[in-house]
């Protein structure tokens, strides 16, 4: 399959972005954006996302076959780690939860074609409609495609054309995703860019900053507070910050019929996507006292992980990485020499996976790349104590629990400010209709018009 150079991202590396290329590129994707977007009905535009997605799911589609015969040499992910992830991520992509994406953030499917009411505005005398930005700039980070293929998506959605610059090495997964959308509708393709830079080049940020009516961006509070300082006065900004995860197991559901599920699960959060999202845990508190002991369920957990290194194998490491893996473990196997409240498991010769136990319950950053901590807490609240440096970073818990408990442990997580809870075994594969760190993802795009009647 050969790829038509329809992209920025298609040419080659020997093609300099420049200045002045970009800003053409954005008044044509404006051009377009008035010719071929603005005027699409809600439930045209449904069909296609929707049909697109289905294809990925395809095993004969000729963009999931390249994808996956070049994404682990492009990505740094394995095939079936590929596999696992695009499959998880384009299932969702349904006409039914577009739809409810749709109702669930804007009230009504029809907000964004017409002004319109649902039963309560109707009571009284009220309409709205809403107006999506002229051209959306996204800023990406990462090396997971997930978050920058759901943006647009949503800018499809509100019928914004859309420039997407991808951090260095990661435009190949939404570059593709990109041509699949072309290949269905070229008129559709022909409002998106797609190009790829090294982060922080201003005068190429400056000049996209200059053309979009709304930035969105992803990465290091950093980052964020440097592109924040550089966006016009009147372009709106919404910043993604860097944010953590853990997974909480309490005693009851590791004393049931099949703790080896429980077990399952959380090896799936730390396979998936090799560990390097977001929604990742870097820290399994599991409570002490139970007929499986926290430290029991850290040696399980090694043994599953060795089982799935075997069928969705981690992809391949540069030399600094695998060192600071190295580095680690050697500090926990001079603790563990000495102090029975610290256990390490490892892969034999290899740094595919590394499970560490310890009582202490602070929570740990882990160097991913299925590097995974277990701590033993009495409860949550001993848990979350130990979380305290983190709090307001957290992104999503992952729970197992009895279904008596799970309530409880919810409310406590929500009033603590945790924005997702989820089960164990589902971190990394986020509802559609999940709201990003707290907000409504397809809201925060458009802005409203109220019509009082």
């Amino acid at each position: 399959m050969n790829l038509p150079n329809y992209f920025l991202a298609d040419l080659p590396d020997s093609k300099v972005v420049t200045s002045l290329v970009l800003v053409e590129a954005c008044q044509t994707l404006k051009r377009n954006r008035e010719r071929y977007l603005q005027n699409r009905s809600t439930q045209s535009l449904i069909r296609v996302i929707s049909t697109v997605a289905k294809s990925w799911l395809d095993s004969d589609d000729p963009f999931r076959k390249y994808a996956l015969e070049f994404g682990p040499a492009r990505t740094g992910f394995s095939r079936p780690t590929l596999e696992a992830g695009l499959d998880s991520f384009f299932k969702q992509i349904t006409p039914e939860t577009l739809q409810a994406l749709l109702m669930q953030d804007l009230g009504d499917p029809q907000r964004l074609d017409s002004l319109c009411a649902n039963v309560h505005e109707q009571k009284l005398n009220r309409a709205s409609s809403v107006r999506s930005p002229e051209l959306l700039a996204h800023i990406t980070g990462g090396v997971l495609p997930n978050p920058t293929i759901t943006s647009m998506i949503l800018g499809l959605l509100a019928r914004s054309a859309q420039f997407v610059k991808c951090a260095r090495g990661t435009s190949f997964l939404p570059r593709i995703f990109a041509h699949s959308i072309y290949e269905a509708e070229p008129k559709l393709g022909a409002c998106m860019e797609i190009a790829e830079w090294k982060g922080g080049t201003e005068p190429l940020e400056n000049a996209l900053f200059a053309e979009a009516d709304l930035v969105t961006a992803t990465g290091s509070d950093e980052t964020l507070k440097n592109i924040c300082s550089r966006i016009p006065f009147g372009t709106r900004f919404l910043g993604y910050g860097q944010r953590v995860s853990f997974g909480y197991v309490t005693q009851e559901i590791l004393s049931g019929m099949n703790p080896q599920k429980v077990v399952r699960n959380a090896a799936r959060d730390v396979t998936a996507w090799d560990q390097l999202g977001c929604l990742s845990p870097h820290v399994f508190f599991v409570e002490g006292a139970g007929k499986i002991s926290a430290e029991q369920f850290a040696e399980m957990l090694a043994g599953e992980l060795e089982r799935m290194e075997q069928t969705e194998p981690r992809g391949k490491l540069s030399v600094e990485k695998s060192a600071d893996i190295a580095f680690r473990r050697s500090f926990y196997e001079v603790r563990s020499g000495s102090s029975p409240d610290t256990k390490l498991w490892q892969s034999a010769d290899s740094t595919a996976w590394t499970v560490i136990f310890e009582k202490d319950p602070r929570f740990q950053l882990s160097c991913l790349n299925r590097f995974i901590y277990v701590k033993e807490v009495a409860d949550l609240t001993q848990a979350l104590q130990g979380t305290d440096a983190v709090r307001g970073k957290i992104s999503t818990v992952g729970i197992a629990a009895t279904e008596d408990k799970t309530q409880m442990l919810a409310n406590q997580l929500a009033q603590w400010g945790v924005t997702r809870i989820c089960p164990l075994g589902q971190m990394q594969t986020p509802s559609l209709l999940w709201r990003h760190d707290g907000r409504p993802s397809l809201e925060d795009l458009v802005t409203w018009t109220d019509w009082e009647m």
